[in-house]
């Protein structure tokens, strides 16, 4: 997805006419993210974005029969990340075609291993999407799912899991110790961030925060050999498009 072209958000919300530059950008972004998330980007409330979407895609004509392959990715891209009458509007296809075609994915079931490409997506997607929504789109069992988020050191965002409160989707990680924020300050300079989470059983993200919040910072060199594994990544992504 495009990267977000949007300053600061301003104090309270916009209000008035969408400018072209606004519906642009909602129609990139929407059925990828929720309303809410959309509106933080945009400076708009989520009744806004729901209008204004309302709006476009009014009376738009549905695509029947079978699906294309473009169309299945886009559902695998999107499933979860925001509900069923987003998608349908992005695909241009009703609820009920959406239903009958993501039982469809849910029985399919990929039997390599995820590779390099697919765990990057999956960082990418897991902290905003349940589980299940994630076996469907990665074509891989629940199992497979919690497994490899475990193996990374995943957990969902906060905000994902108080919209999902009541779900057993994360649990609440513990204060950090004194002999923890030792060793975090100890190491967290020359050592990847998941080789940390795993010693202190923590997410990525976790560790992350508190080394922000710490003001802590990754060597040079570290910084360096990770933009190479970054530039390698999408230069397969790129010969593999």
């Amino acid at each position: 997805m495009p990267k977000p072209r949007w300053g600061k958000p301003p104090a309270t919300p916009r209000r008035g006419r969408w400018p072209t530059e606004e519906i642009a950008r909602l129609r990139e972004l929407y059925g990828h993210r929720t309303r809410a998330s959309i509106g933080r980007e945009l400076g708009r409330t989520p009744e806004a974005v729901r209008r204004t979407a309302d709006a476009l895609y009014a009376n738009q004509p549905l695509t029947t029969g079978p699906w294309s392959d473009k169309e299945i990715a886009l559902l695998r891209e999107c499933l979860g990340a925001s509900d069923l009458i987003a998608l349908g509007r992005v695909l241009a296809r009703s609820i009920s075609d959406l239903e009958e075609q993501i039982s469809k994915l849910a029985q399919q079931r990929i039997s390599s291993p995820f590779d390099p490409e697919e765990i990057a997506e999956f960082k990418r997607r897991y902290g905003s999407r349940t589980d299940e929504d994630l076996a469907v789109a990665f074509g891989r069992p629940t199992q497979d799912i919690s497994d490899l988020a475990e193996r990374l050191c995943l957990a969902k965002d906060k905000a994902f899991v108080r919209r999902k409160e009541g779900e057993p989707l994360s649990s609440k990680m513990p204060r950090w110790s004194q002999e923890e924020l030792a060793m975090l300050k100890e190491v967290y300079a020359e050592t990847p961030n998941l080789v940390i989470a795993q010693k202190l059983g923590r997410s990525v993200k976790s560790v992350v925060s508190k080394a922000h919040s710490l003001d802590l910072r990754k060597d040079k060199d570290r910084l360096r050999e990770m933009g190479r594994q970054n530039v390698a990544l999408r230069h397969k992504r790129n010969s593999n498009s």
